[in-house]
């Protein structure tokens, strides 16, 4: 779809000059009809303004007046898509994108978002790229009234008023975070009131993933026998079945808290638990020992109990698979980018913060003990895509960009982990050292935002 853009130009209105007073190029008010004689309503986000429209003979800018700029939180040069309705006689510019992040560092000039400030400055490089304007709030910000105080780039980071936006974008880091009573009456507010779409709007956890895909009859293939732990004879029945089982914490991340289970020919029991430095191991004369030894750890957080998988390896270290999967500028699933995580040594699990490497998925499946004959590429694309869809289908909210971590086993069959709401901005596609570069993942987060908000 071709977008018309504009670069918006501020100037100061001057004391006797109408600062109503907007121009715009004379192709656009011809080929859009604009009334030049009377007012019509330009809109940016939630704001709204009567202005008049002066045709100019200069391309592919709109020029506003400072009042106006400063109650709309514009920048000059800002790039913004602009659209005319004239159902309702309304000039839309935008989208205005609003990321909810968890916290700021006044102080900190060079990285005042700790450390997604760089996934911050890419975003706003993307806005100008494809004609958006974007800012960063944290949840002390989230009031329910009509103006959204705010992070901009603007050569430097500065706060200032934003109108609440057309697109809320989720970034927080923790559910306290996103369940916060203030939080969510101002994204009621957003979108009951102003008709915001947010996305990504909330954590999942493991076992809502794994009950509501199996409702999907063709993604049942993916899915390792997975439970929610409610007692001993669940433990029995699972240990009894399979020789190596996982307990994974329904709302864990990055690795933190997982557990496998080993049953030895003697019927004892191993156990690893994930740390910083590697595993702890803990072996426990029978079932029961052990049950009672995790017991505590179980009341605390609820676990899944998941089906151990014979995964293929590099160097005896296991490897899986991270699908970055967002909606495109069109608003339909596509796969942004597959990549191999193997795990450290002395660890099971292949995340980042455990000591974990990435790779492309053609050279760890290269390098692997993969079957050569098949082919893993086809498989997890295919795979992470019917995954995605049956997200969509099966779980109540609006997401856009899933972390779907895939996991191959000797036999060629393509097995699902978890599925990740949040997937991080560091853990796909890494800028390979060149700090200007654009990440595909960010690009793609502008294009659907501007579908998404009807641009």
């Amino acid at each position: 779809m071709k977008r018309t853009k504009v670069k918006i130009q501020i100037q100061n209105a001057g004391p006797f000059s109408d600062d109503r007073v907007i121009m715009l190029s004379d192709v656009l008010v011809k080929k859009w009809r604009l009334p030049t004689q009377s007012t019509l309503q330009l809109r940016f986000g939630s704001a709204k303004h009567e202005v008049k429209i002066v045709p100019t003979t200069q391309a592919g800018i709109l020029r506003i007046n400072d009042s106006i700029a400063a109650k709309c939180g514009l920048t000059h040069g800002d790039v913004l898509c602009i659209h005319f309705k004239a159902a309702t006689r309304t000039l839309h510019i935008g989208p205005l994108i609003g990321v909810l992040i968890s916290r700021v560092y006044p102080g900190a000039v060079e990285k005042p978002f700790g450390a997604i400030t760089a996934f911050c400055r890419e975003l706003h490089d993307a806005c100008k790229i494809y004609g958006a304007s974007v800012f960063f709030f944290t949840p002390e910000e989230c009031h329910s009234g009509e103006t959204v105080q705010g992070w901009h780039y603007t050569g430097k980071w500065v706060k200032r008023s934003f109108p609440v936006p057309n697109i809320l974008y989720n970034r927080f880091t923790s559910r306290k975070l996103e369940n916060r009573a203030n939080v969510q009456q101002f994204i009621k507010h957003a979108k009951t009131q102003h008709q915001a779409v947010l996305f990504n709007e909330k954590y999942l956890n493991k076992t809502e993933v794994f009950d509501a895909l199996r409702k999907e009859q063709g993604l049942h293939i993916y899915l390792p026998e997975s439970y929610l732990l409610r007692n001993y004879q669940m433990l029995k029945s699972m240990c009894t079945k399979y020789s190596t089982v996982f307990l994974k914490p329904i709302t864990g991340s990055l690795g933190k808290g997982i557990i496998r289970i080993k049953r030895q020919p003697d019927n004892s029991y191993v156990c690893h638990f994930t740390n910083l430095s590697g595993a702890r191991k803990q072996t426990y004369d029978n079932l029961a020992a052990m049950f009672s030894s995790l017991s505590g750890k179980v009341k605390q957080q609820r676990h899944q109990i998941q089906q151990g998988l014979n995964l293929i390896s590099i160097g005896g270290r296991p490897v899986d698979f991270r699908a970055l999967v967002q909606r495109n500028e069109l608003g339909q699933w596509g796969i942004t980018s597959i990549v191999a995580r193997i795990a450290g040594n002395h660890h099971f699990v292949s995340n980042l913060a455990r000591g974990g490497s990435l790779s492309s998925l053609k050279d760890a499946l290269a390098r692997s003990n993969y079957p050569s004959s098949a082919d893993g590429n086809a498989k997890l694309r295919k795979a992470s895509l019917a995954i995605a869809k049956g997200i969509e289908t099966q779980i109540p909210g609006h997401f856009a960009e899933l972390g779907i971590d895939l996991a191959l086993d000797t036999q060629g069959r393509v097995w699902l982990l978890e599925v990740n709401s949040k997937p991080s901005k560091d853990d796909n596609t890494p800028l390979a050292g060149n700090e200007s570069k654009i990440r595909p993942s960010v690009k793609q987060l502008v294009q659907y935002s501007r579908f998404a908000a009807k641009f």
